[in-house]
């Protein structure tokens, strides 16, 4: 078990970082960022970069790889979005990121309210932003997806996460195949959007295990991708089994490009939102 983290994963935190928390606090708004415990944030908050996680704080699965809050979520607040509205005003951002935690006490897993949180932006700030949303399972509900897809986005993201193998020690209450389907459905449903999937490296999987999972994706119809390492966020998370070397991230962003991504994010510190108007940019 690996037990000092190796060069290529000590990098110095930035500053400036306290204006963005101030805001994303004054607007009572959670982030992905602070509850996920990322590894990134304080480069994100000093350029004024967060990932908003709607539908509260708490999580209704006990996916072992994260550090959000589980237990019984807390009702859906429907003012959240003009909040959102308001951060994204003062932070100045031109392409927003939008996550949440699951919620499988819903029935449609939170799409209307991702839908509702869509139109509002677009109300107020037409095509002068750009909109990814990270959506969860949804349970496998095509009809969540499709009210979701109803709205005017430019990336719809679902991270895999892991291999199938690691799916039932890992990420227990999800399903390797209902994430894949969930993918696939996406541009049956809205053909021309972008789509996008992300991959934690790290957990125990073989390098052949990562390309199967790399080709199920793309398979899927998927056209971004994102691969990381994987670090524990707390305590009680699932060790590290290996830190993976920048070279064998390289190796496998050549993989994915070479069947067929438009785009490929790879390294220690990529994670699925991390510079996502950039990225999204630089893809089309």
């Amino acid at each position: 078990m690996p037990k000092k983290f190796p060069q290529w994963l000590k990098r110095r935190i930035p500053c400036g970082s306290e204006r963005t928390s101030e805001i994303l606090s004054g607007f009572d708004l959670n982030t992905v960022c602070v509850s996920a415990n990322c590894p990134n944030k304080g480069e994100c908050f000093s350029k004024s970069e967060a990932t908003f996680m709607i539908l509260g704080s708490i999580c209704s699965r006990s996916c072992r790889f994260c550090s959000v809050k589980k237990g019984i979520p807390l009702p859906v607040d429907d003012n959240e979005p003009e909040r959102i509205v308001q951060a994204i005003r003062k932070m100045g951002l031109k392409f927003v990121v939008i996550t949440s935690v699951t919620r499988d006490d819903l029935d449609d897993g939170g799409g209307g309210h991702f839908a509702k949180t869509v139109k509002t932006l677009r109300q107020n700030f037409g095509k002068k932003i750009g909109i990814e949303l990270l959506i969860p399972d949804l349970n496998g509900n095509i009809d969540a997806l499709k009210i979701i897809l109803n709205e005017d986005i430019d990336v719809l993201n679902h991270n895999v996460e892991t291999v199938e193998r690691l799916y039932s020690s890992v990420r227990p209450q999800a399903d390797y195949k209902r994430s894949l389907f969930m993918i696939k459905e996406v541009k049956k449903i809205k053909p021309g959007i972008f789509t996008k999937s992300g991959l934690m490296l790290g957990l125990g999987e073989s390098e052949s295990e990562t390309k199967q999972v790399i080709s199920d994706i793309r398979k899927s119809d998927c056209d971004f991708l994102t691969l990381g390492q994987y670090l524990k966020p707390e305590k009680i998370s699932v060790e590290i089994s290996e830190f993976i070397t920048p070279e064998k991230f390289d190796n496998y962003r050549k993989y994915a490009m070479d069947l067929g991504f438009k785009n490929v994010a790879s390294g220690p510190f990529v994670r699925s939102s991390y510079n996502a108007g950039s990225f999204f940019k630089d893809s089309q």
